[in-house]
């Protein structure tokens, strides 16, 4: 492996919802209707997964058994079958990389290579290759084959879509051993979400706008956690700033968004800015994750205490109830001991407004610490 992509991170479980997918129990694994199926299943399951994940995959049989005597269509069926195949493929490509940070770029598929746009994607993913990211793209043409051009064969990954047109990977990434070909549009964006740790969307058409909208729309209900989203311009292009001034007009001024949503996203024409709002990202901040009502907060270095104490005050809007408290790895983060090492912030969150612990999450960036 290169240099470019040899800067490994602390690993983590790849959760992309924050500790919700990390909860298990056997409590939940319904039935067949037949108490003996249900036992061979649950026996089948256990000898071919003696670890943590054998109630997990008894499960998945007994849904499986289910469709296959319910009111399911043979077309629903096989739907079902190719969706989970492809998510399956697309975690075991992914696999071997878990512990590299990755960027997904959008773009439209119409942008030439002439284009200062495409110019602009092959510098933007060139030099998050030069500070240890993979780039993640949709594997076509246009800004997504300048995607996979700046970052390098080597540090790319391509998610193609089955399409009538544009049926064929783009010459960057095309029989590349991390190119993943998808049927689906629902489990290609799942892939963009759960794999990514940053997001920049340069000029696109209608995928664009469904992909940035999507990914906005799950971190600002919870649903995923929070990363950097960077809506990125050629230099002196326009694209993005008429799109912020829809927002700010159309869906600020009515009151269908909040203030601190506008956290959630950078518009920039400058590279640098770019890379820069990615990076300072994981200045300090590691990662975070759900206990119960409590969130977990992973950081890299301690917050001296007079700088917490100001957070903490700053930031009480956030608290549900009790204080906000720096912590170590808790009894309940037991599945991740390799992250014990990291510090905690400790505190019940109120699950919502998610622009305003974007901005916790700078201000513990920009924070003094031991």
């Amino acid at each position: 492996m290169s240099e470019r992509i040899g800067k490994k991170q602390i690993p983590q479980e790849r959760d992309f919802t924050g500790g919700l997918i990390l909860s298990e129990s056997c409590s939940y694994i319904g039935s067949t209707g037949e108490k003996k199926l249900d036992d061979k299943i649950m026996a089948l399951a256990q000898e071919l997964d003696t670890g943590s994940n054998a109630c997990l995959l008894a499960e998945m049989m007994v849904t499986a058994v289910r469709l296959s005597r319910g009111a399911v269509s043979t077309g629903d069926f096989k739907m079902m079958n190719r969706a989970l195949k492809e998510m399956r493929i697309a975690t075991e490509v992914f696999y071997p990389y878990r512990d590299i940070k990755k960027v997904a770029v959008f773009g439209s598929a119409r942008t030439l290579p002439e284009e200062e746009e495409y110019q602009t994607a092959v510098r933007f993913s060139k030099r998050m290759a030069e500070e240890g990211f993979m780039t993640i793209t949709g594997a076509g043409p246009g800004i997504m084959a300048a995607g996979n051009e700046g970052a390098g064969r080597e540090s790319s990954f391509g998610l193609n879509i089955a399409l009538p047109f544009e049926a064929a990977a783009n010459l960057f990434i095309a029989k590349d051993e991390k190119l993943i070909d998808f049927n689906y549009f629902f489990t290609r964006k799942l892939s963009f979400v759960k794999e990514a740790n940053a997001a920049v969307a340069l000029p696109g058409g209608f995928g664009t706008m469904d992909e940035i909208f999507e990914a906005l729309t799950l971190i600002q209900t919870g649903k995923a956690i929070v990363y950097p989203i960077v809506l990125l311009d050629s230099k002196g292009g326009k694209y993005w700033k008429f799109w912020n001034q829809f927002v700010e007009e159309h869906l600020h001024r009515l009151g269908l968004i909040s203030d601190s949503d506008f956290s959630l996203f950078l518009v920039t024409d400058d590279v640098e800015e770019a890379v820069n709002e990615i990076t300072h990202f994981y200045k300090n901040f590691h990662s975070y994750r759900y206990v119960g009502d409590k969130l977990v907060v992973r950081i890299k270095k301690k917050i001296k205490e007079k700088a917490f104490s100001h957070m903490a005050k700053e930031f009480k809007g956030i608290v549900k109830s009790g204080e906000m408290v720096q912590s170590e790895a808790l009894p309940e983060e037991g599945d991740e001991h390799e992250l014990d090492a990291l510090h905690r912030i400790v505190f019940r969150h109120k699950r919502r407004d998610f622009g305003r612990l974007r901005e916790f999450i700078n201000a513990l960036n920009d924070a003094d610490t031991e």
